[in-house]
């Protein structure tokens, strides 16, 4: 293994390790809840980012038609749902203690959170439906691109027109009044150290998938 994944191991474990040691202020309504703010909005940030890369290949897909990329956006879709999954279920225990209940249907970024998780989990039924290789890598590469069109709508800008119980509606503390430098020294160096994780679980998938075509396209 290369020496910079010992270093992300490492310096990811400080992230939690400090994230939950540290002394941070009292913030109103969230108090120690607010710990989460280093775990659950970088996981977000990523699970982003592995959409967009994602979205990326299968639009590179569409106009080169080649089976590497197609296999890319597989990859990284799948690690951003994977993180995504990990954002709600972080979500789901700020609202356990926050709120007072692990899921509540009067939330709506919640609610749309999980039905935009859900259109990605489609994408992976799809992918299934299908045996003829290059049909499926089309048709999934369309379906990723309509799906990432998505995510802004559901995950931002629609839980921004509606009544909310999350930080920054409705007179809860957002990331913007967390000014504490305790908060943002943990915060910043979270969300490169989850990118980064995500880069490597991206390639290692990657490498998975490419192998497992490999030994399909030529049994023994």
């Amino acid at each position: 293994m290369s020496v910079w994944k010992y270093i992300l191991l490492i310096y990811i474990t400080l992230i939690i390790t400090f994230g939950f040691l540290i002394d941070i202020p009292r913030i109103e309504i969230l108090e120690e809840s607010a710990r989460n703010l280093f775990f659950h909005v970088p996981m977000w940030f990523t699970m982003f980012g592995a959409f967009l890369v994602g979205a990326i290949y299968s639009i590179r897909y569409l106009s080169e038609e080649k089976l590497s990329l197609d296999q890319k956006a597989e990859s990284a879709t799948m690690i951003g749902v994977l993180f995504g999954i990990c954002g709600l279920l972080t979500g789901m225990i700020w609202a356990r203690f926050t709120w007072g209940a692990w899921w509540t249907f009067a939330e709506p970024r919640m609610n749309l959170s999980a039905i935009a998780l859900l259109i990605y989990v489609a994408y992976f039924i799809l992918r299934s439906a299908f045996e003829d290789q290059k049909l499926r890598a089309k048709l999934s590469a369309v379906y990723n691109i309509f799906a990432a069109t998505t995510a802004p709508f559901l995950f931002y800008i629609i839980p921004r027109q509606l009544p909310s119980l999350h930080p920054g509606a409705d007179g809860n503390p957002a990331f913007s009044d967390m000014t504490a430098p305790e908060l943002r020294m943990i915060f910043y160096p979270a969300v490169i150290g989850f990118f980064a994780l995500a880069f490597w679980m991206t390639n290692i998938r990657y490498r998975y998938v490419k192998l497992k075509h490999e030994i399909d396209s030529n049994p023994v």
